[in-house]
């Protein structure tokens, strides 16, 4: 019997979803953006100028307690609160430390009546997230603190760039889709998990066939936002056919020669940092100095017991 094990611990789900959910994509595709269709096929990589400092970019989150808020009317409303922090890696040729990290933590509300909520450890910064009768009150609010995290990732980027002056020869490596961030400039967004199968079954095959360094072409994908995307294999990937597959991102508004030129940094690039199995349960594909700034970020959290104990001694 022959079979392949996904490489990813099973605590982190799968690399790839079920079969049947990423069939369910009704994403709008232009698939020859670089080639013609008929040309889609492996695409090696190219002899390309390395940027000298690659930054990367990642944030996380963690709920500290769900609440109930008391309003005017009498009736209670949800909360939740939460704990977030976002920071940057500069890599050069020399060394990766971490740049910078921010932490902040917020009190999010469909309530109007929502407020700051100030305890020993520090405050809880009131956000009002607008009501959607389609969604779950909690989903809402979930929304709202991924979009007040992104919203922190790229102050963090603005301010490592900041930090090196009028240097303008650099890569931003975001982890995650690059949704709200298009307009940041020299950037990519690397997505470690599949949820939907984007492109057709026949371009599809070619993303199974791709060697480590190998891309796809580059296509053009539109959800509820744009983008130009592209797979990429990573080494180390194991026996799989999505083993070691990220999918890359970039901005819909660059000329297709620049997203052209960014895909090929990118295969240059994002090998050099893919993880090993045995030091990281989501190889190859959680890169090494973003596994690095996770664990500093969690760190700097605080710890989640005295921070609840915190929130329930605040004065009300």
């Amino acid at each position: 019997m022959q079979y392949s094990v996904d490489g990813w611990a099973p605590d982190y789900g799968s690399s790839l979803q079920e079969v049947e959910e990423l069939a369910e994509s009704v994403a709008q595709l232009d698939a020859s953006v670089e080639v013609a269709l008929e040309r889609w096929a492996a695409v090696p990589a190219q002899p390309v100028a390395v940027p000298e400092t690659i930054l990367f970019v990642d944030g996380v989150r963690r709920v500290e307690a769900r609440l109930w808020i008391s309003e005017d009317d009498g009736d209670a409303a949800p909360g939740l609160c939460a704990s977030y922090a976002a920071g940057v890696v500069r890599s050069t040729r020399k060394a990766a430390t971490v740049e910078v990290a921010e932490v902040r933590r917020a009190l999010l509300s469909t309530s109007e009546d929502a407020a700051d909520i100030v305890t020993r450890l520090g405050t809880w910064t009131a956000v009002h997230a607008k009501p959607d009768p389609s969604k779950q009150v909690f989903d809402v609010l979930s929304l709202a603190l991924q979009q007040k995290l992104a919203e922190l990732e790229i102050i963090c980027a603005a301010n490592a760039r900041a930090a090196t002056g009028s240097v303008d020869d650099d890569l931003l490596v975001i982890d995650g889709p690059l949704h709200g961030r298009t307009k940041v400039p020299r950037a990519i967004g690397a997505i470690k998990s599949h949820q939907s199968a984007y492109l057709p079954a026949d371009l599809n095959r070619v993303v199974g066939t791709l060697e480590a360094g190998e891309r796809t072409p580059i296509f053009l994908l539109g959800t509820t936002w744009e983008r130009y995307s592209w797979y990429l294999r990573l080494p180390g990937g194991g026996g799989s056919p999505w083993a070691g597959i990220v999918r890359v991102e970039c901005s819909p508004e660059l000329p297709v020669e620049d997203a052209v030129a960014l895909a090929s940094l990118s295969q240059a690039v994002l090998p050099r940092y893919a993880s090993e199995a045995f030091k990281d349960p989501r190889a190859p594909q959680n890169l090494y100095p973003i596994s690095g700034l996770e664990k500093t970020l969690r760190h700097r959290l605080g710890d989640p017991a005295l921070l609840r104990r915190a929130l329930i001694s605040a004065p009300r």
